[in-house]
């Protein structure tokens, strides 16, 4: 989650003209030497403050401080390393395991290091005083940082909650009132084996008794065939009215066309810039989706969020349902007349606090929010997790929405 949500576009630059040609070899070297220093920047700054903090402030016996330099060293190389090694090559995924779980752990670390300021000024002012007081505070943060990683790996694996939220739309057909709509997403089958898991959501999901099901994007990490197992389950999914699927980011990332045709050919409606419109009791709901935000950077053909697209030849006066899977599709949303969007992405932070910096980026982190006149936005927190398998006070769900006229 935390890289996935500082992910830079390298590819984003348009076709230049002839007299341009000269200019693009310095321009791409320059920005990603910027990059390059932007991750070096932030990896230090995550490395070199715990190990300060915890080993050396502290005054502890030469050993001791040798021990965490020589620990802190490693860490520092096998992460960058790891996420190199392992970047594209799904048939790495020990090696992607090691990255995965080192980034959350540094995380946890530095942030409540850093937050150990506060005991740390609390001593002084008690009047306890230097070694004993950075001693107190790096045992303090040690303890605490792995309690929160051994808590939040058991978060993380666990079956997700089922959320109940009650959501009024005037527009929806007095038929379609209690209409339930139950929302998985992101569940990002990767390195990690949880066929058994997988199981388990979709048989939680299955005693839901849903009128629509969704998966709002991100399946997996890794192609179809790399993922197969874990994605099976989807195939039993039981839903009165329809069953439909959305691309997320991560799909560009793995063969995005072969996810879609995946879902389709378990019995999913992939709704790839469409919709379809669903009856209950004599009253008719538009249920439309669109590509990822970031699917028209892939290049891929056919591919890219089309509103109007997906919107083409529906009935203006129907509610309108959108999937799309990240929360700032919101304002296309809000501009196409939609009446709920769900949406995922932002796992509701996954790791604490990294919630505050996902809301420089997306309206919303997790819940329902009204944007406009007509259209209100539910963002899951996610039912799975990406990369470190940790979630600390950003619990995963399984969302069932209730849909009423009043």
């Amino acid at each position: 989650m935390l890289i996935d949500q500082w992910t830079f576009t390298l590819d984003g630059v348009t076709t230049p003209q002839a007299t341009d040609v000269a200019r693009v070899p310095r321009r791409r070297p320059l920005r990603i030497v910027a990059i390059s220093a932007i991750v070096a920047s932030i990896l230090a700054l995550l490395f070199v403050y715990p190990w300060w903090s915890l080993f050396i402030r502290p005054d502890w016996p030469t050993a001791v401080a040798v021990f965490g330099t020589v620990l802190f060293t490693a860490l520092l190389i096998a992460l960058p390393a790891s996420m190199m090694l392992s970047h594209g090559h799904t048939d790495r995924d020990p090696v992607r395991l090691i990255g995965d779980a080192l980034l959350g752990i540094i995380w946890v670390v530095f942030v409540w290091t850093l937050l150990g300021e506060v005991l740390r000024l609390g001593l002084l002012v008690g009047g306890v005083d230097d070694p004993f007081r950075s001693r107190i505070v790096a045992v303090a943060a040690l303890i605490i940082s792995a309690l929160l990683l051994i808590w939040g790996y058991r978060e993380a694996m666990r079956l997700p909650r089922i959320k109940q939220v009650d959501v009024t739309i005037p527009r929806l057909g007095a038929g379609m009132d209690k209409l339930r709509v139950v929302a998985i997403t992101d569940t990002h089958f990767g390195p990690i084996n949880r066929e058994k898991w997988s199981e388990r959501v979709i048989a939680a999901v299955n005693d839901l008794d849903a009128d629509i099901v969704a998966h709002v994007g991100d399946i997996a990490d890794g192609t179809v065939e790399q993922r197969l197992g874990q994605a099976t389950p989807l195939a039993s999914v039981e839903a009165g009215l329809a069953r439909v699927y959305v691309t997320g980011n991560h799909e560009y990332f793995h063969e995005a066309q072969e996810w879609l045709d995946y879902m389709t050919s378990i019995g999913w409606d992939a709704l790839h810039n469409r919709h379809l419109v669903v009856t209950k009791g004599g009253d008719r709901l538009v249920i439309a989706g669109v590509d990822d935000a970031t699917a028209l950077g892939s290049k891929l053909d056919g591919h890219g969020a089309n509103f109007d697209m997906a919107l083409a030849g529906s009935d203006p006066e129907l509610p309108i349902l959108m999937l799309a899977h990240q929360p700032k599709q919101v304002t296309q949303s809000a501009s196409a007349g939609v009446d709920l969007q769900l949406a995922g992405h932002t796992h509701g932070g996954q790791i604490w606090p990294f919630n505050f910096l996902v809301k420089l980026d997306q309206p919303s982190v997790h819940g329902l929010t009204r944007h406009g006149e007509r259209t209100q936005l539910y963002t899951s927190r996610g039912t799975g997790f990406w990369g470190p398998p940790f979630r600390v006070f950003a619990p995963s769900e399984i969302t069932v929405l209730t849909l009423h006229r009043v």
